[in-house]
């Protein structure tokens, strides 16, 4: 731990000055790219006010059969991670104003979210789907496509 910190000295986490609380979160995945068990690989970053405050990497613990599939149970655990954030800055009586914008690169993921009917094709991810598309509709949470290039 020590020899890490000390060769990364030079890296450094930057904290700006703000004018409003917002929360938004990048998610993304690498689908079954663990080549023994074909698990993927979740990784997501959330930022209130611009400013790095939660990262994430983990294997996911469910075979995916599609990338949608992957990406919608990393972004259930993202959404979790934003409501438990703005939960505490609740209780802190800090609000934050607005609904929290989260970026994905999976259109698929975007128009799950957004669509109400539920397909038989969906139905093992019928958990997540109903808690994405509450949090969508009650305004906590505002999906957006970013591209993968970016």
């Amino acid at each position: 731990m020590l020899r890490y910190l000390k060769g990364t000295l030079h890296l450094c986490l930057h904290f700006k000055p703000i004018s409003h609380l917002s929360l938004e979160a990048f998610a993304d995945i690498d689908w079954a790219s663990c080549l023994d068990d074909c698990y993927s690989t979740s990784g997501s970053c959330v930022l209130l006010c611009g400013n790095l405050v939660s990262w994430s990497s983990r294997k996911q613990k469910i075979v995916s059969r599609s990338s949608t599939e992957a990406e919608y149970r990393s972004l259930a655990q993202v959404i979790a991670n934003i409501l438990w954030l703005r939960s505490l800055l609740s209780e802190l009586h800090i609000s934050v104003v607005g609904s929290s914008i989260i970026w994905c690169d999976n259109i698929g993921v975007n128009s799950l979210a957004q669509n109400p009917v539920f397909h038989q094709r969906t139905k093992h991810i019928d958990i997540d789907t109903h808690f994405i598309l509450e949090k969508v509709v009650y305004g906590e949470v505002d999906l957006r496509y970013l591209p993968t290039e970016h």
